[in-house]
């Protein structure tokens, strides 16, 4: 009786048993398909994406404020810890350090505006509309 331990490319250790031309079928199978994938892998110039990640595509902080802003709750200054509040009222929880970046950026593209406030900066609607 024929004899194969095949390492798979995530780690696991297959072991076959059957004769030989058994072992020598199921060994070339799964090479081909690891050869398959890595081929097809390669042919493709787009990131794959599954088809649940296209259909639920995740809602960022980005989008979060974009949406708080259309909601004119940018028609008054605000500081990153209202933000941060207002954010968690819609189920997205961010800490202060992530949306500082965030907000920056949107201040950036104009799309909000920042005031310094004795220490503090608050935002407000940019010039963008």
């Amino acid at each position: 009786m024929a004899k194969a331990s095949i390492k798979s490319k995530f780690g696991t250790t297959i072991l076959i048993e059957g004769t030989d031309s058994e072992v020598a079928r199921i060994v070339t199978l799964l090479e081909g398909r690891e050869g398959d994938e890595t081929a097809s892998k390669r042919r493709s110039s787009k990131p794959t994406m599954t088809k649940k990640r296209e259909n639920n595509a995740k809602f960022n902080a980005t989008d979060g404020i974009l949406r708080l802003r259309e909601e004119g709750f940018f028609n008054k200054q605000k500081t990153l810890l209202d933000i941060k509040r207002a954010l968690e009222e819609q189920g997205l929880i961010y800490p202060l350090t992530t949306l500082s970046g965030v907000v920056l950026k949107q201040v950036r593209k104009r799309n909000l505006r920042r005031i310094k406030e004795k220490k503090n900066w608050e935002y407000v609607k940019g010039s963008n509309v």
